[in-house]
């Protein structure tokens, strides 16, 4: 593990002591949505310029707000359908603008933002019926699904993996490949990292019971279409998982990977040593993260 890797993991994982705060912030049922979004949104705002050679357009796609993040020179018939995390009750296209415009920058394709609904206000199937849309305003716009890749972090990457699932119940043409960056994929928050890693992760304490809670509403957290592990996987295009082995969903993504393999789908799953929730988007800070995410621009050059 690199030197650098070591201090930007220290640092991520005790930054409450950098603001006054002795213990990490623990969520509960009151806690504040709102304040938790407004924090995410001003924590982006620092980071909001776009790379170089990255030009960012505006659209409103199936009455979603969404963004179209170009790399200049990229091929305007591949695309990166990208869905962001957050819990499912944060996220939107300006708190992740910097996060995926630096992604299409260093994978070199159109990266497509877009703002589904978010609960507690819309539970599931919210999301999902949102993704589900996108995917089918791009067939219908003259997007050709062996072009179309998908990309998502953290509950991103769950609903991702939900969303294939939906796609393929639905007999829908599956799109030709699909990134998972520390996928939330167990609702029920049943695996043991939840409580090994807990003191390591960065997310904060209980957030992922209340998130879970939130998005679920009245509905079975094992339904397959909410917790990805609980679906078969089996007929599911090539995948790339990864998970840093520090982070409360390693368990998540390392058995939705297992499962898939033992069903015959082609996956990659790639362990993160001491890393931390959606460590490649860290790059280039260490090399970790950077070795990490030209994995993943590989894997998508390879299927693209």
């Amino acid at each position: 593990m690199s030197t650098r890797s070591i201090l930007i993991n220290f640092l991520l994982r005790n930054r409450h002591l950098l603001s006054g705060k002795k213990r990490k912030e623990r969520f509960d049922m009151n806690t504040s949505i709102a304040a938790f979004r407004e924090q995410c949104e001003k924590g982006a705002a620092r980071m909001a310029k776009l790379p170089p050679g990255i030009t960012a357009r505006r659209e409103t796609i199936a009455g979603m707000e969404a963004e179209w993040l170009q790399p200049a020179g990229a091929d305007p018939a591949k695309l990166v359908l990208y869905v962001h995390g957050g819990g499912y009750v944060s996220g939107s296209c300006s708190d992740h603008r910097a996060i995926v415009s630096k992604f299409a920058a260093t994978t070199g394709f159109t990266c497509l933002l877009f703002e589904y609904r978010l609960a507690p206000e819309h539970p599931y199937p919210a999301a999902l019926d949102d993704t589900v849309a996108v995917y089918r305003w791009l067939l219908q716009n003259g997007f050709e699904n062996h072009r179309i890749a998908w990309v998502g972090e953290s509950a991103g990457g769950g609903l991702v993996l939900a969303s294939l699932l939906k796609i393929k119940d639905l007999g829908i043409p599956l799109p030709v490949a699909a990134v998972a960056m520390s996928p939330w994929t167990d609702l029920t928050c049943s695996g043991d990292s939840y409580h090994t890693r807990n003191r390591y992760s960065l997310a904060p304490l209980d957030s992922w019971f209340v998130f879970s809670k939130h998005y679920c509403g009245d509905h079975n957290p094992e339904d397959p279409y909410i917790s990805p592990l609980f679906g078969d996987p089996a007929g599911l295009p090539p995948l790339l998982i990864n998970a840093g082995s520090d982070d409360e969903l390693y368990d998540d993504g390392a058995g939705f990977a297992r499962k898939a393999a033992e069903a015959g789908v082609e996956v990659r799953f790639t362990e993160g040593r001491r890393q931390v929730h959606c460590y490649p988007l860290l790059a280039p800070m260490f090399p970790e993260a950077t070795d990490a995410m030209n994995e993943i621009a590989g894997f998508l050059k390879h299927h693209l």
